[in-house]
């Protein structure tokens, strides 16, 4: 089942874990079991081995398909559809005859960004960070007041990323970000 293939603006997932090497395997299962039907994960683990970061995201993509989950994989649309995945995220587009069938997500961090992964034909923008992040420390921070402006800025629906938790989503959604999108709020080992 491709979940999110056929999904419009409309129904896509408001929900997405972003994988990370520093959340430990099991954590990330658990993780994917506790989200709710319909959400999104974006699976990266680019600087993995290629045959190690395979056989995870063969695992994941079990776990995604009995759970309803929206899957993309991080890097190229063709790698994307040949390793099963529901789309890419990246800032790459991809040929027609590739992407046909795939959602195309794309991380931005400005204006020129968000133009750029507009004209690539991303349907998803996830614009970052948002707040501080343990992912990456001490860098500089888009805050409320200018992801709105930038919010306002987009063609395309957007998922705030950065330091993002369930009460920042809230504040965030007035504004009309779509979604959110998290690594430890979702899946750190303390998440409940």
């Amino acid at each position: 089942m491709r979940h999110c293939k056929k999904l419009g603006p409309a129904a896509l997932p408001t929900l997405w874990l972003m994988t990370d090497p520093r959340i430990a395997e099991s954590a990330l299962i658990r993780a994917l079991y506790r989200l709710p039907r319909g959400a999104g994960v974006i699976f990266r683990h680019q600087g993995w081995p290629p045959d190690r970061r395979r056989a995870l995201f063969d695992i994941v993509r079990g776990v995604t398909r009995r759970r309803a989950l929206c899957l993309l994989l991080a890097g190229e649309a063709r790698v994307a559809r040949a390793w099963g995945a529901d789309g890419w995220h990246g800032r790459h587009g991809a040929a027609p005859g590739v992407r046909r069938g795939l959602l195309h997500s794309a991380p931005v961090h400005d204006v020129p960004q968000i133009r750029s992964a507009e004209r690539s034909g991303a349907q998803l923008l996830l614009l970052s960070p948002i707040f501080p992040t343990r992912s990456h420390p001490g860098a500089p921070v888009l805050g409320r007041v200018r992801f709105a402006m930038l919010l306002r800025r987009a063609r395309r629906p957007v998922i705030a990323l950065g330091g993002m938790t369930a009460r920042r989503w809230r504040s965030l959604r007035a504004v009309g970000a779509t979604g959110w999108a998290a690594i430890d709020a979702l899946a750190a080992e303390s998440h409940p």
